[in-house]
């Protein structure tokens, strides 16, 4: 089996495992981490700024999709943990990152809300579980229109595909890097690229300006502590400069492909975080010596001595954040990575 084929197949299980729970009793979602206010899922009715779907992660797991309008024209789409969003303007559609996978929940979703051709699609960074699903929905359209859409993304976007030799569809309009602008209709999207980005090298932020939308996946999860190893960046070097570039622009909303619907309040929530991690990383670095727990008499290789010194790092430093963030969505799974990971960046860069 290819590569590809297994990743393919392992998604597929995925969709199964959430259909086969579909009949299971809901469990108590994990508390709002920053007292959010939340609302029944609604294709028609839009969200006041700060508004979240509730009962997210059980409509994931028991439903096929969750559809969110926005704003009058924007509409917000997840499923199996990742979301997307779309805008229809007067004559057409803008969809942002065809999802790995959802092609044809995606295209339901949007038709349920209207018959306007899907005429731009915009890649926001070179990951294939977020833009691979590109290829299936360019099928589906044949049937349903003439035209096939534009497919806009990023100068380091499009170099980081042609480097890396990615099969999927290749971007047909490219933005200049790190900013620019570009028209759909009468609506303003700004590029925001991060020229030092944590999650990876092409990693951008895209504002809907007149709608006030924010679209930056894999930045963070909202209502949610950062996800396990920090949504699987690259690296956490640049990660709170990042944060603080996007949360300086002009938004209401906020999608970051996994989590709620966000608000600036996840940001600060995020940044408090990250420097409480950071804190009680440092301390533990401080207490814990170098080749903690390592027997030295039964090794012939040093190698162990790192991981092990972080392992225990990122032990004291989730068990101190623990009577304060512990009730949190995915802490337990989360925090031990994310600290080591902290812990690299701290003995890296004095």
């Amino acid at each position: 089996m290819s590569i590809k084929n297994s990743f393919t197949k392992s998604v597929f299980l995925f969709s199964l495992l959430s259909t086969s729970l579909a009949a299971v009793s809901s469990v108590a979602e994990a508390p709002s981490t920053v007292g959010a206010h939340y609302v029944p899922q609604s294709s028609s009715k839009v969200l006041a700024p700060g508004e979240k779907v509730a009962n997210l992660f059980n409509l994931n797991m028991t439903t096929p999709y969750i559809l969110q309008r926005i704003t009058e024209n924007t509409y917000w789409y997840q499923s199996g943990f990742y979301g997307t969003i779309f805008y229809i303007g007067d004559k057409g559609v803008l969809l942002f990152d065809p999802l790995e996978q959802r092609a044809e929940p995606i295209l339901k979703s949007i038709r349920s809300i209207t018959d306007k051709p899907i005429t731009a699609i915009v890649y926001s960074h070179d990951h294939a579980d977020h833009i691979s699903g590109a290829d299936d929905l360019l099928k589906l359209l044949k049937k349903s229109q003439k035209e096939q859409p534009e497919i806009i993304a990023s100068k380091a976007t499009n170099k980081k595909m042609e480097l890396l030799g990615s099969n999927i569809k290749k971007p047909t309009k490219v933005l200049n890097w790190p900013n620019d602008t570009f028209k759909f209709e009468d609506l303003e999207v700004q590029l925001h690229g991060f020229e030092h980005a944590a999650h990876t090298d092409d990693h951008s932020a895209w504002l809907l300006v007149n709608e006030r939308v924010l679209h930056a996946p894999d930045l963070l999860n909202a209502d949610q502590p950062p996800f396990w190893n920090f949504a699987g960046s690259e690296r956490f070097t640049y990660l709170e400069q990042n944060l603080k570039t996007a949360d300086a622009l002009k938004w209401d909303f906020f999608n970051g492909g996994h989590g709620n619907i966000g608000s600036h309040d996840d940001f600060a929530f995020h940044l408090k975080f990250i420097a409480d991690l950071k804190k009680e990383v440092a301390k533990a670095m401080g207490e814990v010596p170098f080749g903690y727990g390592v027997d030295v008499a039964k090794i012939n290789a040093h190698t162990i001595m790192l991981p092990t010194w972080y392992g225990e790092i990122a032990k004291r430093a989730t068990d101190a954040l623990r009577p304060k963030y512990g009730s949190y969505y995915g802490f337990e799974t989360a925090v031990p990575a994310n600290a080591e990971m902290v812990a690299e960046y701290l003995y890296s860069y004095r």
